[in-house]
């Protein structure tokens, strides 16, 4: 039986890793043996790992990355600790140089610098293919013995600051780099050219049984109560740059002004959190964009919602407006590069312009329209979101 080894950093609630998880569920355990390391045992996704899939053991210098560096010196990793604050400072003097403020060369060098220093994972097997599911992709290229190797892409890279011959050269090692959209593919290759014949097209796959299954666990209904003649709106992700979050109660305050009833509720966390509460509280608008916070199960949320709207400012492919789709919701993203590449606009989804009063403008078209709402209900109902077949494509590589 052929192996497969898939390695991630950890379990948290995020789009590529319940994209994981749609891709773990599906992996045929009777054709293929599969297992799973991760950096960090770590997050809310880890109980819905399928029993057949052998997650192999936390090796401790793995642990020492992206974590506070004063626990990992408390922990007695003073040398490793050590790289990583070396990479730190190579990192913002890059950042400095090229006048970066949104960068991910700090992430990269982390992993970067410290590879050498790292054991290899499961060094006595050797793999029929080994996956590694999110960037940076050193460990994959370096400690791992596999016949193929794949590396994943799941964001815009035009839209993300880093180091190109840096991460051209860590692409390279690869002898697949798997794109979730066309849109993605054509941002990366517009980076790093290079690299073109090495790319494949796998979309994000989504368990869809399991998504519907928790959607029926809880009863929403107090934290999102129903609004008459109004609408629940609802967006989910980290609270970041990217999702572009700090926005919401300008775009909602707009919408109040036209008169419409509404009241947006987000669902996630991270480092912008405080940033997206004094933009709620300058806008006047804590009656009406509410932070839920971290939610383990996102589904009856999505489920109870009237209107999914995703604002970001760059995506690679949202996983939660598929989620969302799959639930039969209308649909809203902003016109974001890769925007294309999500849905087909005015049949299962709408897209409108990335400015606040140009969101709220299309926002309120659709409103407005119910017909419309519920043609984009009728489209999704429709389609196969799941896109389970594209499992097939990995199969092929194995063959």
């Amino acid at each position: 039986m052929k192996r497969i080894l898939i390695v991630s950093h950890a379990m948290e609630l995020g789009g590529a890793e319940r994209s994981l998880i749609g891709l773990l569920n599906v992996l045929d355990p009777k054709r293929y043996e599969i297992d799973l390391f991760l950096l960090r045992h770590e997050g809310e996704l880890l109980e819905y790992i399928p029993e057949y899939v052998h997650v192999l053991p936390k090796v401790a210098a793995y642990t020492v990355l992206a974590r506070p560096m004063k626990d990992t010196l408390r922990e007695g990793h003073f040398w490793l600790t050590g790289v990583r604050l070396y990479a730190k400072i190579k990192a913002a003097r890059y950042n400095k140089k090229h006048q970066y403020k949104d960068s991910a060369v700090a992430l990269e060098y982390s992993h970067k610098y410290i590879k050498r220093y790292m054991p290899k994972i499961n060094p006595t097997v050797e793999y029929d293919l080994a996956i590694s599911f999110l960037t940076p992709h050193y460990f994959v290229a370096e400690k791992v013995r596999a016949k193929k190797k794949i590396a994943w892409i799941h964001t815009d890279y035009k839209k993300v600051q880093i180091n190109i011959p840096s991460e051209t050269v860590m692409w390279g090692k690869y002898d697949y780099i798997a794109s979730i959209s066309e849109e993605v593919s054509k941002s990366f290759l517009e980076v790093c050219p290079s690299l073109r014949s090495k790319l494949i097209l796998i979309e994000n796959i989504l368990p869809e049984r399991l998504i519907k299954r928790q959607a029926m666990e809880l009863d929403v209904t107090k934290e999102m109560p129903v609004i008459k003649d109004g609408f629940r709106f609802l967006s989910i992700g980290r609270y970041c740059t990217a999702k572009n979050f700090d926005n919401v109660p300008a775009i909602c305050s707009c919408l109040l002004k036209k008169g419409f009833k509404v009241k947006w509720y987000i669902i996630g966390f991270g480092g912008d959190e405080e940033l997206i509460r004094q933009k709620i509280a300058a806008a006047k608008m804590e009656e009406y964009v509410i932070l839920l916070g971290k939610k383990e199960n996102p589904y009856p949320y999505i489920k109870a919602c009237d209107l999914y709207v995703q604002p970001s400012r760059y995506e690679g492919k949202s996983v939660t407006v598929r989620e969302a789709q799959m639930f039969a919701k209308p649909v809203v993203i902003t016109a974001y590069p890769t925007s294309g590449s999500q849905l087909e606009d005015g049949v299962d989804g709408v897209v409108v312009p990335m400015d606040n009063e140009g969101c709220a403008d299309g926002i309120a078209k659709l409103l407005d329209d119910p017909k419309k709402m519920q043609s984009l209900s009728e489209a999704c109902r429709r389609r196969d979101y799941s896109n389970q077949k594209e499992v097939e494509k990995l199969y092929e590589l194995l063959n």
